[in-house]
């Protein structure tokens, strides 16, 4: 049976949440999905509190969490989402952070109100963080933001999302992921793109990290497995996106409709929905009680 691997996003889930989830919450939360036999975990962001409130206390978090583990426990993969040059110092001394990962953007646009960088800035940093990474035996991912789509009237077209991927090879980066940032992209679109990149950079673990309205998320699984994709970020009971989407409905795409949609398909998730029961629990009771100040 064919494998994929997929990587938790609570950090993507919670960040725009208005009402501060507690640290002990978070912690616990994170502990839920290692029990729940996640071993890919997007857990915190190192970002100025003034621009994403809720990862304020990343590094308590992390303490906490991993605090509560038993003794023995087989730790996940920690991913921390960094912007900029204090982010990298930040993830790098944080407790149990093993990959940072950085959001790049095809888009101007979206760069600039994203990270408040050129081009050439964000490129900048992604070539530090490699060299900061690689020297602290820490891995790497890259989300391309915008893979699939540019709703910002700027140029887009897979030939600039392949110059991406071939310029983040050449600096050594060896995993990326694909990013429907605004969760427009149909099935087609996410097959069409990933089958006409993915050939530019073999050897590299390209991945897909898709948004969408629930009723269209099944199929964009499918369109990624079948043009090659074995890597999907998506978060429990689907919480979470973009602001920018404009469509309260357009979010990640529920892990357990991931993990459904591939099973169906033979696939193998590593993940069991039933053992997902009490995580799925925890993630609902988290949005309902901190989405409201």
């Amino acid at each position: 049976m064919d494998k994929v691997k997929i990587v938790e996003c609570p950090r993507d889930a919670w960040q725009g949440l208005p009402r501060q989830i507690p640290t002990k919450v978070k912690a616990a939360y994170l502990r839920t999905l290692v029990e729940a036999g996640f071993r890919h975990i997007d857990a915190v962001s190192f970002v100025s509190p003034q621009h994403v409130r809720q990862m304020a206390d990343s590094e308590a978090v992390l303490e906490a969490f991993h605090a509560s583990l038993p003794a023995g426990t087989a730790l996940p993969e920690i991913i921390g989402i960094v912007v900029n040059d204090k982010g990298v110092e930040r993830a790098l001394a944080a407790r149990g952070v093993t990959t940072l990962g950085y959001p790049y953007s095809i888009s101007a646009y979206f760069r600039r109100a994203n990270a408040n960088m050129s081009r050439s800035e964000s490129r900048a940093l992604v070539e530090q963080m490699r060299k900061a990474t690689k020297s602290a035996a820490k891995d790497m991912v890259v989300h391309i933001s915008m893979a699939f789509g540019n709703p910002y009237e700027e140029p887009w077209g897979a030939e600039i999302v392949e110059e991406a991927l071939v310029w983040l090879k050449d600096i050594g980066v060896r995993t990326v992921s694909l990013a429907d940032t605004v969760g427009t992209a149909t099935p087609a679109d996410v097959r069409k793109l990933y089958t006409g990149v993915k050939d530019c950079v073999a050897g590299l673990e390209l991945g897909v990290h898709l948004h969408s309205r629930p009723e269209g998320a099944a199929q964009k699984v499918l369109a990624a497995y079948e043009a090659g994709c074995r890597r999907f970020d998506s978060a429990l009971t689907g919480l979470g996106g973009c602001p920018f989407a404009g469509d309260d409905l357009v979010g990640n795409i529920a892990t357990e409709t991931v993990v459904r949609a591939l099973v169906e398909h033979g696939v193998e998730t590593g993940l069991d929905l039933v053992a997902l029961a009490p995580a799925m629990i925890q993630s609902q009771e988290i949005r309902e009680k901190y989405s409201h100040e």
